[in-house]
């Protein structure tokens, strides 16, 4: 028996003294005390009030209505009457109710017509009520079923008290499990708290309205609306008893709500003259609270929760609640109101507060002032007698054929609504019907060719349904969507909505034309990324038939499950071969950001879209050399096979959750896949899944994973000597030395030849070696010495390296060998046999033969015991290089080794030496010049130290360290910073490391050994300090307009080891200089000046001393002339003027606005001569900035097949290069062709041999330049299993080019922006490789992990800098600060602006004048919510969408946001100080997602915290960029919710600009971009950063000066012996 409670107040009727009669009162008094339950008490009290109040409230309203139909009574004085009538106080001992006031929403008598009710009974479902064989009924039926709604809609206009009844009983609904799951011991007093909220929403006015509306007009009352229907008395002279009826009603509720706290969704009060107007133009369906505070009047307001105007009223309401509450109450009311006190005095609770009231049926908020109410049309009637009437049919009844007509009838519907069976408007497509839940709808039906959507001509329908099934059945003339909607008596095609529903009916439709337009942009751009998506949708134009201004972001988050199925449904159609279209970029980003549920059933609704099947634009098939072809063709097929075969037999493993409903249903047996299996008489071969069983949750899993990039790099062995594993030996009894000994040297004996059982060996010989691992290959190695000492018998094994221990993996020639620099002593005894191994050099006519079929590299090798080798490969770095062409002396052929010799090259290298000695003192041997590394330091020059070196006077202003952020109070304002658990922000400089310490060598000296020779382990270096800005006592605040090539010289000094030394630089006095400051700095690498010294003691500063400007200052050693301690090796400025080096011909393919060739042009090496890029507004861009390169604006492929079959000129006119024209290629094809694949099988084979990086290969197969470049995104070294990779090196060596490959982070090279891009380069034989560049500014640690790990082997580039650099980090600050203010959404071409001093144009460096500052942030897609976001993220470093205050604000077109509801207790996050929820969505408590859960126009996103747990909290969303920080990657579209969604300005509430995104890429401000905003933004997103090109160019430069030198040397050397010979 349950648990008794208190009894429940219950509403009584005021006489007209305004009080109930004695024996009434006395008679509900004994039932409160007969010991009744709840329930049972409120079911008698009514059951006695029944017929009171039918005598009462009937006559008194009655009498008013005739009153108003005589004449006798205005309107204005009938309508303050009915008010004054239903606001009297019905007072009874344990509060007071309204009667009028309706019960959580319900209905009158809480029940259906008597129809459905019958069906009912009989335990038939009206869904599984059999459909009727035609429109037609016979009489007696419809006359039952129309007498039976009319006597009950007699009865609901006589009986009010059924509206709490239908609270307790009513007939059994459809309704979810979850729902059924439910407890239920507190139903009644859940259901007496929706009551309770109802009746603060429902307004005074409405209420009079309503009853007026129900007088005039009796039969339209319908059920559950009878109180809504009222509200259409309400008229626009209502306005002026209105301030008395808000006070009446503020009383009124004060007296009969005495619990009543300030609760969510009640604090937004407006009462202005333009909301007046909103008001009185608002459906009458719409509840109003009539009770409500002025709202002011600003443009964009912030509404506070609790406005300071009534806390007068709530602390009378506490001390009420204190001294007035005399019985017992339901045991929920007194929780919520403990610990909503709690609350408002800030103390922390445990108890969670409770939700707000839900409709039970459609799960909609009772507070919510945009809930409406169904109102039927005139004179309607039930469905059944509808479908009688003539009006609707289409044929004769005399057709004698009409009656075996056995489908449902169709018919037009128009002015409809939709509504539960509480009469509450909403939507059909959130999951109600698939959760059961009955929805009905009203309207008028017309017949089926029907064309006119007006109400004439047709039948009023009433309480239509419930609603089977909903569908779409394609679009009217490409833009209304046709949907409808099936009961158990027909099908309706829906026309227009009534003015009530048609908001809500609008956003259906507009869901259903996003997703049209979603399906037809990823026809055509299935590689498009989230913000093309967006931009595709922002700029899209809704036609006329959906009443919406235009597509948001928002719009597209809101129908996010919907688009996503609607892709999903436009995939089943797709061929087995075809890659899924919701697998796309900006799906995959959609369905994260939106939290979509996959694999959701779709059976209860006929959803098709009818969108033509489009063949997607890709690049066309990819035009290729035969080498280029051979390769991809001939020597993978195997691999490809054996993938393909591993696919199948993991594919059942690999493609299930076995989560969603598409992996739990059944096979269907009809696919492909299906009847090759067993069970459907199939051979079983395939082993592939059901295609209808194919996981979407795991294919975007899978998709997702072949995009991460490898930021944890595991710590991995060296790949360095790979061959001193263990070796076999083997058994060899004769061993012999043939001939003479060669010569004999420490205890050996050198030979030259030696005979192992019959075999003649002699050096420089090849032989194989047998691992003791029988599993591994042979070892090879070079004889490269025989000898005999006390181990016996002796070789010396120079290592070749097999290509399957390279980078190149399985992709390498079984054939190909490759040198490395091991080598090893080893006995005789353990060669297995003498091989045969080939040197191929390049032939002398190689660059020449591009594009010809290649040559077999080593025909008749069929014995497997020939190979061949072309490169040395660097283990460490992935280096292919050409092999040194260092000869033996005459004295040392017998031992010679390369590996030896490379070896004790670099040991000498690095050993550091004394090169010039001066004096010796008290045991110290001063000297002038020593040498490291080959560079060369002598007194007076500028050397980098480790910022550990020494330390200045001042104290070092350290790094900002921000304080530890304080608990979240949570009280005041909701929200979700709790959510930053950690203290890192992305974007941060804080953990940056500190730059070189530079100072000037003083003195050089070093100890001596016991033997009186210099101690060159140990040398010393005495020098003066310089200063940087941020070293001294301004500390930070000195960077932010200093050029970062100033230092202030000091005359402190520090003694530091030699071994510390990192590098030479050059440091000059300012007005010393013969060229200015700026040219000076931009001529050359590791360029510093001064112009003042500072004075650590007295923190000012001074002119430098007379020893400080004079270079020739050396120091206790004798100067040797002014100048001369320059560097001279690490600077090639006195090679450069003596050797002109002409500038390479340069194609750049891919070349987008031309981000890489200004690079290229900056460091002064290349001429770019042509241009390829498609994209026509790049191509633009590249014109403007380079008008002597011709551009093609063709396709790649086509314009290679056209060079290849001798054509000189395309179609436009424009002249070809031709073979031996490019000496240098570079360009960055794109990879999203093959970017997702997860293995590679054949199918995304096949793709990978037509993509665009086979067809730049092929450019560089057929033109072969001299350099060749290749940039990418860092993913590219790293795509599954590396094959792309992997087959680009496979073919560049094949070709003969050196080759490497490494990752560089751009904001080492002077970048505000951290963009990490994979390298490859290449050179020509003959030519130097090139080396990475070294890193010029320090950057974050976290963003520079450049490692990439290949076949679990770990390679790195050749940078040595890798905890210091010579230059700060470049900052925001440093990048835009200069530039004026704009406004979000401003579209001005250009601004013009004053020129600031910046760190990248300081002020020493005078300009004339800027170029205008080009282009504000995009104008269209933050104007509301999203701007209004824009304005409410603080301005403090790591802001983001967590720090935005869940609070209502009024958009600048006037609509009000909603507050986030949290309603659901998040078991990751738990519950906040105050007790309150965190879950947005039923997810949160680790159920299935439900859709009615949703929210939106909030001001914090209801996607991110729906989906956060399971995206770090959606960290950078809408976050705000930091001064001191950098940028995240420059994506094409800077998007607050995007991929990069740190984009707004760091003071300004708007994201980046276009010529800021341009400044973090290293653009110049000169540099001119083409186009829209938005293209201007896709360009520079799509660049190569202008610096970090530079810096690749600058290696390169390197190198032709290095070549031109040997060939200068070459030529004077061979002078000179034609010279001597003379």
């Amino acid at each position: 028996m349950p648990a008794r409670t208190a009894p429940a107040r219950v509403p009584a009727l005021a006489s007209p003294a305004g009080s109930l009669p004695d024996h009434v009162r006395r008679r509900l008094k004994d039932l409160e005390r007969d010991g009744l339950t709840e329930k049972e008490c409120v079911k008698e009290k009514l059951n006695l009030l029944h017929e009171f109040l039918q005598t009462e409230i009937k006559s008194q309203l009655c009498d008013l209505e005739t009153k108003l139909h005589k004449e006798e009574l205005s309107e204005e004085g009938y309508l303050a009457k009915v008010k004054t009538l239903l606001n009297k106080d019905l007072c009874l001992e344990n509060g007071t109710l309204s009667l009028t006031q309706k019960a959580n929403g319900c209905p009158a008598n809480g029940s259906r017509p008597t129809w459905k009710a019958e069906m009912a009974d009989s335990n038939r479902s009206p869904r599984s009520r059999p459909k009727p064989r035609g429109p037609r009924r016979s009489k007696s039926d419809s006359e039952t079923m129309i007498e039976a709604s009319s006597s009950s809609v007699a009865t609901r206009r006589t009986t009010r008290q059924t509206t709490i009844t239908s609270h307790f009983k009513g007939p059994a609904k459809r309704k979810p499990k979850e729902d059924s799951e439910k407890g239920n011991a507190n139903e009644s007093a859940a259901e007496e708290r929706d009551q309770d909220k109802k009746r603060r929403v429902a307004g005074t006015e409405s209420r009079a309205s309503r009853a007026g509306e129900s007088v005039e007009k009796p039969e339209r009352v319908r059920p559950g609306t009878q109180l809504c229907q009222e509200e259409q008395g309400e008229q626009e002279d209502d306005r002026r008893p209105r301030r008395q009826t808000r006070e009446l009603a503020s009383r009124r509720k004060s007296r009969e709500d005495p619990d009543r706290e300030a609760r969510p969704g009640t604090h937004l009060d407006v009462d202005d003259d333009d909301e007046k107007d909103k008001r009185s133009s608002r459906p009458r369906s719409q509840p109003r609270d009539l009770a409500t505070k002025r709202r002011p009047k600003e443009e964009v307001e912030q509404i506070t929760p609790e406005p300071p105007e009534g806390k007068d009223e709530d602390e009378r309401e506490e001390k009420r609640r204190k001294t007035t509450r005399k019985k017992p109450e339901p045991l929920s009311i007194p929780v919520q109101s403990r610990v909503e006190r709690k609350a408002s005095q800030g103390k922390a609770s445990a108890i969670p507060k409770l939700n707000p009231p839900q409709c039970p049926e459609c799960g909609q908020y009772l507070d919510d002032p945009d809930l409406k109410y169904q109102q039927h049309p005139v004179d309607a009637v039930d469905e059944p007698q509808m479908l009688t009437n003539e009006a609707l049919s289409v044929f004769d009844s005399n057709s004698s054929w009409f009656e075996t007509y056995d489908s449902s009838p169709m018919h037009k519907f128009t002015f409809f609504s939709v509504y539960c069976s509480r009469g509450h408007l909403c939507p059909v497509d959130t999951g109600l019907i698939e959760k059961n839940v009955e929805l009905y709808f009203s309207g008028v039906a017309k017949a089926i060719h029907e064309e006119n959507p007006s109400v004439e001509g047709g039948v009023n329908g009433k309480n239509l349904g419930p609603i089977n099934q909903w569908w779409i059945s394609g679009f009217d003339g490409g833009e209304k969507a046709l949907i409808g909607f099936s009961t158990a008596f027909a099908e309706y095609f829906l026309m227009e909505p009534s003015p009530e529903y048609a908001p809500i009916f609008g956003l259906m439709q507009e869901k259903i034309y996003i997703s049209k337009i979603v399906v037809e942009f990823l026809q055509s751009n299935p590689d498009a990324v989230y913000e093309d998506l967006i931009n595709k949708i922002e700029t899209t134009v809704p036609p006329s038939a959906i009443n919406v201004n235009r597509f948001t972001e928002d719009s597209l988050l809101r129908h996010a499950q919907f688009v996503v199925s609607q892709v999903e449904s436009y995939d089943d159609a797709k061929d087995d071969d075809e890659t899924p279209i919701f697998l796309s970029p900006c799906m995959r980003s959609l369905i994260h950001l939106a939290g979509v549920s996959l694999g959701q059933r779709r059976a209860t609704r006929r959803t098709v879209i009818n969108s033509a099947k489009v063949k997607r634009k890709g690049p066309t098939k990819a035009t290729t050399t035969k080498l280029v072809y051979q390769i991809f063709d001939t020597f993978f097929s195997e691999q490809i096979e054996k993938d393909d075969k591993e696919d199948k037999e993991n594919t059942m493993k690999r493609r299930r959750c076995g989560v969603c409903e598409v992996c739990q249903q059944p096979e269907c047996g009809k696919c492909k896949a299906c009847k090759d299996m067993v069970k459907f008489g199939g051979t079983g071969r395939s082993k592939q899944a059901c295609l209808k069983r194919r996981c979407p949750n795991l294919a975007v899993k899978e998709a997702d994973e072949d995009e991460e990039a490898d930021d944890d790099i595991p710590e991995l062995p060296s790949p360095k000597k790979l061959h001193q594993g263990k070796k076999k030996k083997q058994n060899k009894d004769r061993i012999s030395w043939l001939g003479e000994p060669v010569k004999i040297e420490e205890n050996r004996t050198y030979y030259w030849k030696v005979s192992i059982d019959e075999e003649t060996l002699e050096v420089g010989d090849c032989v194989s070696v047998i691992p003791d691992d029988p599993s591994k290959p042979l070892y090879l190695a070079r004889v490269t010495a025989l000898w005999e000492d006390k181990n016996g018998q002796m070789f010396h094994a120079h290592w070749f390296c097999a290509g399957t221990d390279t980078v190149l993996g399985a992709t390498s020639d079984p054939l190909e060998l490759f040198l490395v620099g091991e080598c090893e002593n080893m006995q005789l005894s353990y060669i297995h046999s003498k091989v045969k191994v080939i040197y191929r050099g390049p032939s002398p006519n190689w660059a020449m033969e591009g594009g010809m079929d290649p040559e077999a590299m080593l025909p008749g090798a069929e014995d497997g015991k020939t190979y061949f080798y072309q490169f040395w490969y660097s283990q460490d770095y992935a280096r292919f290089e050409s092999p040194p062409k260092t000869q033996p002396a005459e004295d040392n052929k017998h031992k010679f080794c390369l590996s030896c010799i490379r070896l004790a090259e670099l040991r000498q290298k690095e050993m550091p030496k004394v090169l010039e000695q001066l004096e010796e003192v008290d045991g110290r041997v001063y000297c002038s010049s020593i040498t490291k590394n080959g560079v060369v330091y002598r007194l007076g020059d500028s050397v980098y130290l480790p910022p550990e070196a020494f330390t200045f006077n001042i104290k070092m202003a350290s790094p900002m360290k921000r304080s530890k952020r304080d608990p979240v109070n949570e009280n005041p304002v909701p929200r979700d910073t709790y959510r930053k658990y950690s203290d890192y922000i992305k974007g941060s400089n804080l953990d940056a490391p500190e730059p070189y310490r530079i100072g000037r060598i003083k003195e050089i000296y070093c100890g001596k050994k016991k033997g009186g020779k210099v101690n060159e382990a140990d040398i010393k270096i005495r020098l003066y300090k310089f200063y940087r800005p941020e070293n001294t006592h301004k500390s930070i605040q000195a960077t932010y307009h200093a050029d970062i090539n100033l230092l202030y010289w000091s005359d402190e000094e520090a003694v530091v080891d030699f071994s510390d030394v990192q590098g030479r630089c050059t440091v000059e006095y300012g007005e010393d200089l013969l060229e200015s400051i700026q040219d000076y700095s931009q001529g050359g690498p590791d360029r510093f000046y001064f112009l003042e010294a500072y004075n650590s003691k007295t923190k000012s500063f001074e002119d430098p001393p007379n020893h400080a400007r004079s270079p020739g200052n050396k120091g206790k050693g004798k100067g040797k002339g002014k100048g001369k301690g320059k560097p001279q090796v690490s600077e090639p400025k006195e090679p450069e003027a003596a050797i002109k080096l002409p500038k390479l011909r340069t194609l750049d393919v891919f070349s987008g606005c031309g981000g890489l060739t200004e690079g290229f042009h900056q460091a002064g090496i290349s001429e770019t001569l042509w241009a390829i890029e498609m994209w026509e507004p790049a191509a633009q861009a590249f014109r403007l900035n380079n008008p002597g390169t011709t551009v093609f604006t063709e396709d790649c492929n086509v314009l290679l097949k056209l060079v290849m079959a001798g054509e000189v000129t395309n179609s436009l006119g424009q002249r070809l290069p031709q073979k031996g024209d490019v000496e240098m290629l570079c360009g960055g094809p794109p990879c999203q062709g093959f970017s997702g694949m997860n293995r590679f099988n054949s199918r995304t084979y096949s793709k990978f041999k037509n993509s665009l990086v086979v067809s730049f290969l092929s450019y560089c197969d057929y033109y072969r330049p001299r350099f060749f470049l290749l940039e990418n995104v860092r993913n590219f070294v790293s795509f599954r299993r590396s094959m792309v990779l992997k087959l680009t090196l496979r073919c560049l060596v094949r070709m003969g080019y050196q080759c490497t490959f490494g990752v560089l982070q751009a904001g080492q090279y002077g970048v505000a922006q951290t963009r990490r891009r994979a390298i490859i380069l290449a050179a020509a034989p003959g030519e130097k490789l090139p080396l990475f560049p070294e890193p010029l500014h320090v950057f974050a640690p976290r963003a520079c992990q450049l490692s990439v790990v290949v076949d679990d082997k770990k390679f790195v580039s050749n940078i040595t800098r890798l905890s210091s650099g010579p230059f700060r980090t470049i900052t925001m600050r440093d990048t835009m600060s200069d530039l004026p203010e704009i406004q979000n959404g401003a579209s001005a071409p250009e601004i013009s602006y004053k020129w600031r001093a910046t760190v990248l144009v300081p002020e020493a460096a005078a300009r004339v004048a800027l170029p205008a500052h080009p282009q504000g942030p995009y104008p269209q897609v933050h104007e509301r919510a999203g701007g209004c976001r824009m304005r409410h993220i603080p301005l403090s470093p790591g802001s983001d969408w967590r720090d935005l205050p869940n609070i209502q604000v009024r958009l600048r077109d006037g609509v009000i946001t909603n507050k986030l509801r949290y309603t659901f207790h998040d078991t990751k996050n738990g519950c906040s100080s105050t007790g309150a929820l965190r879950g947005v969505c039923s997810c949160a408590e680790g159920k299935t997602c439900d859709p009615a859960s949703r929210q939106f126009n909030t001001l914090i996103p209801w996607c991110l915290p729906h989906t956060g747990n399971r995206h770090n909290h959606w960290a950078g969303l809408y976050g705000r960029l930091e001064w001191d920080g950098f940028f995240s990657t420059t994506v094409t579209n800077p998007e607050p919710m995007g991929k990069q969604g740190r984009v707004l300005h760091p003071e300004q509430h708007r994201v980046v600009s276009v010529r800021e995104c341009a400044r973090s890429q290293g653009f110049p401000d000169t540099y001119r971009l083409f186009g829209n905003i938005l293209d201007r933004h896709r360009q520079v997103g799509n660049a190569v950063p202008p610096p970090l090109a530079k810096a690749i160019g600058l290696e390169i430069k390197l190198c032709l000066l290095a070549s031109a030198q040997e060939s200068a040397s070459a030529a004077v050397k061979g002078k000179e012996e034609t010279t001597t010979e003379d």
